[in-house]
């Protein structure tokens, strides 16, 4: 197995990673920054565009370009003209609050959660579905950090996390892909038995989730039963959120955070994008947002 920091970018926040399987590229973001970021793998160029806001998570769009979650809520985003197409703002009462981590289902319907974005923190974050119609459906509210939000590989379970050192706790609940309907979340993982919290998932071809252990050093390969089955140390305090990539989707990228580290700490590619090889593990192509 090899770690490497492929992008020495010295992000924020880095966050948001997902797979383009078409373009065979990597995007991602740096969440306060308000960049998006377009990695290849094969040449090693990372491009950059700034969205002028601050950007949770982002996804494929299967008519093309990107659909955004941000602060003032869902957009369309044509990286190549940079047009830009207002959706919806859910949370317009809530100022204070912000789009954090997001992912895609199997039928193309593309949720994202917000949280409190600085000050003390307080539970006024909340689940939204983004339809194919593109109406959003409000779901689960009472969460401090929205984060973790993943598929099983048939589609019919939902992962989420609450990233908050208070919770730190992962739950997982059937999902019916016919209506995009979670069903009663079960706790799947209590984070406080390693030392990283739960930040970004995503799951594997076997339906293992992987799970980012932010101030944690750490990257968690957790069985479909919530047993740990792999610890990947890493070279940095706060990996974010892993996404398998490549072209056989078997690289896992990570991004990290590079801001209010431990004091002393030797971690100069903090911030930076990575590429993990050699696991012998896959992972699973990106649904693509299909509104």
């Amino acid at each position: 197995m090899k770690i490497e920091c492929v992008v020495p970018s010295h992000s924020k926040v880095g966050e948001g990673a997902v797979w383009d399987d078409r373009a065979q590229c990597l995007w991602w973001v740096d969440i306060p920054a308000g960049l998006i970021h377009r990695y290849d793998p094969v040449t090693r160029e990372n491009i950059t565009q700034d969205f002028a806001e601050p950007v949770g998570c982002i996804a494929v769009r299967d008519a093309g370009g990107l659909v955004v979650a941000a602060r003032s809520g869902f957009w369309l985003f044509d990286p190549e003209t940079g047009k830009r197409h207002h959706l919806a703002d859910p949370e317009a009462q809530l100022p204070q609050n912000r789009f954090n981590d997001g992912a895609t289902d199997l039928q193309g319907r593309f949720w994202a959660g917000t949280m409190k974005d600085g000050g003390v923190p307080e539970p006024q974050g909340r689940f939204y579905c983004l339809d194919t119609d593109r109406t959003v459906h409000p779901w689960k509210d009472g969460i401090y950090t929205t984060n973790g939000l993943a598929f099983s590989p048939d589609g019919r379970q939902m992962y989420f996390s609450d990233s908050n050192p208070k919770v730190r706790r992962i739950w997982r609940c059937p999902y019916d892909p016919q209506t995009g309907t979670p069903g009663e979340p079960q706790e799947f993982f209590d984070t406080r038995s390693v030392a990283g919290r739960p930040d970004g998932g995503t799951v594997d071809a076997e339906g293992c989730y992987w799970m980012a252990g932010v101030s944690g050093w750490q990257l968690y390969r957790l069985s479909p039963e919530g047993e740990v089955l792999q610890i990947i140390d890493m070279p940095v305090e706060k990996p974010t959120k892993p996404m398998f990539g490549g072209r056989e989707l078997d690289t896992l990228f990570v991004t990290s955070i590079g801001i209010d580290l431990a004091e002393g700490s030797d971690q100069p590619d903090a911030g930076g994008l990575f590429a993990i090889t050699g696991l012998g593990i896959k992972g699973l192509p990106q649904p693509r947002y299909a509104g």
